[in-house]
């Protein structure tokens, strides 16, 4: 794993082979997580969104779905945020130069959402190892209504 997760004490970690039914995993990993800390439900989907898009990402795009590579996704709790972690092996990508989903000429295509939901659905959303690895971040502040 690369400079976001060295020093990192992680509540809870997994991984898994990359295959598309492992998203599950993830799944089950957020809903406990989310359950744990009592997340408040209108923040619960945010999470579920974001997580299921990030390790999507990592075993599709990262890991181009070979189930020799590994996906690590954990979380870690400071303060009242909570920062999922997720990392694939795979070479990594250009986050900083993604083409604008909401651009009227990528508006139909059906691909090239994923980090602009991350972006959208979390506080904060970190980049390294080239792309390889993803921080995402929400606030567990009680929400006002």
């Amino acid at each position: 794993m690369g400079a976001l997760t060295e020093d990192v004490h992680f509540t809870q970690r997994i991984e898994f082979p990359a295959k598309a039914e492992n998203i599950a995993l993830a799944e089950k990993l957020i809903d406990e997580a989310c359950a744990r800390y009592n997340v408040h439900e209108s923040l619960y989907g945010n999470i579920l969104i974001a997580l299921t898009e990030a390790v999507n990402n990592a075993i599709h795009h990262g890991n181009a779905l070979d189930p020799g590579k590994q996906v690590m996704l954990g979380y870690t709790i400071e303060g009242d945020n909570i920062t999922f972690i997720v990392n694939d092996e795979g070479p990594g990508f250009d986050y900083e130069h993604l083409p604008d989903p909401t651009d009227p000429q990528n508006i139909e295509k059906p691909h090239g959402r994923g980090v602009f939901l991350m972006r959208a659905l979390s506080d904060k959303v970190e980049f390294s190892d080239n792309g390889s690895t993803v921080a995402i971040s929400f606030s567990l502040k009680p929400v006002v209504e």
